[in-house]
């Protein structure tokens, strides 16, 4: 019996989808690219903007009407329409039964993900979040951690099957907390699972967070370990405190400001990336011009641009002042435009120095950088390995090349 697997959105979804995966590989389901091969579908989707939702809709309509005899399940954050036979909408991600393999152990740990060549950890998931633009509470509902002693035996397994970086996902990981731990201390013990400098170390890869005082303690985790990824991706939405207020979003932005700045003070050379949301209701010129200065303010090199997008049954799809959908879009390039400029900028620091990948091909040695640059190299290295590269080009994208020593 053969699955094919469709997933839509985030890492978190990521991650989900890479575990759900995992237990039906352990029941016996062989995994299949090829929509004509497929016994059954599984469609995990995003409503997070109105695009996410009807890439997603429109696969799942595709699939419905091509083939119509073959299940489909769909989970995720998505709501569906049970109007198909062979639709089947949920949450939980147990497989249906198949050829169960001679010898497995059904009561053993949950299965791991080992496809990718960075292991993805989900440790958190839901937000007790009141934002107005968001959709996401009402899929995922309110937050909730993974105990502590399970995320690091999960980590452990994760390092000892080979995995070389591994990559902390949640809805909102600034709400960890478990077993009296919280999202810092979290940091700082996965951080320690190996030595830092040796040649078995797995570098720790946090995802995006909050700004607060959460955040500036992780930043100091962070600093204290050379495990953990000179990478620090901020959750900022906007640069001006009118428009994170109507947000409702629980800082200003100085405080965006603050946690930028305390984290290239505490590692030099770190990059900076942020989401940013343009074109919010009554979001006015100068609104505009503030979140704009973000990026000439500080370094944000890997910037993640969404055009406000209308949710229905969110608080802010009835505020007055709607941007015209075309000037959402002129703000969104302008923006898209600094941040690529920026990248460009960071990455030419790196010409002539020696950087680390953990190699993600096959075929070929390419892989991310600790600092989250994308990085080809000639030479050969396993995947999944870590490889030093000495960079002889830098790609006006931001994109490295090199040469494995």
């Amino acid at each position: 019996m053969k699955v094919c697997f469709e997933t839509f959105g985030c890492r978190l979804n990521k991650a989900e989808a890479l575990q759900m995966e995992a237990e039906y590989a352990a029941k016996g389901w062989e995994r299949t690219e090829k929509h004509s091969d497929a016994n059954l579908f599984v469609v995990r989707g995003c409503s997070v903007t109105q695009r996410a939702q009807r890439d997603c809709e429109r696969l799942i309509e595709h699939l419905k009407k091509r083939y119509p005899l073959v299940p489909l399940r769909i989970c995720g954050c998505i709501e569906t329409k049970k109007n198909s036979k062979n639709t089947v909408s949920e949450n939980l991600s147990q497989p249906p039964p198949a050829c169960i393999r001679p010898g497995s152990n059904q009561d053993s740990k949950p299965p791991l993900p080992t496809r990718t060549a960075r292991a993805y950890l989900k440790v958190q998931d839901g937000c007790n979040g009141k934002c107005t633009f968001c959709i996401v509470p009402k899929f995922r509902g309110a937050s909730v951690s993974t105990p502590f002693s399970e995320v690091i035996d999960k980590a452990r397994r994760f390092i000892d099957s080979g995995y070389h970086e591994i990559v902390v996902t949640g809805c909102n990981l600034v709400l960890y907390a478990s077993e009296g731990r919280r999202l810092p201390d979290l940091v700082a013990a996965l951080s320690a699972l190996t030595p830092a400098g040796s040649d078995s170390r797995t570098r720790i890869r946090l995802g995006s967070i909050e700004p607060g005082s959460c955040a500036l303690e992780c930043v100091h985790a962070m600093a204290e370990s050379a495990n953990a990824c000179r990478f620090l991706h901020i959750a900022a939405q906007s640069g001006a405190n009118r428009i994170l207020m109507a947000m409702k979003r629980p800082y200003f932005a100085r405080d965006i400001s603050s946690l930028a700045q305390v984290a290239q003070k505490l590692m030099p050379g770190i990059r900076l990336g942020c989401d940013l949301m343009v074109g919010f209701p009554d979001e006015s010129g100068l609104d505009f011009a503030a979140t704009k200065g973000l990026l000439t303010r500080h370094p944000f090199s890997n910037v993640h641009v969404f055009p406000y997008s209308e949710r229905p049954g969110t608080p802010a799809i009835a505020y007055g002042g709607a941007i015209p959908p075309f000037e959402r879009s002129s703000r969104a390039r302008e923006i898209t435009e600094k941040g690529e400029d920026n990248r460009y900028e960071y990455a030419r620091r790196f010409y002539g120095k020696t950087v680390e990948i953990v190699v993600e091909g096959e075929d070929g040695c390419y892989g991310r950088t600790d600092e989250y640059l994308w990085c080809r190299a000639t030479g050969n290295a396993p995947r999944k390995s870590l490889a030093r590269v000495v960079v002889n080009k830098i790609h006006h994208d931001g994109t490295l090349d090199g040469t494995i020593r």
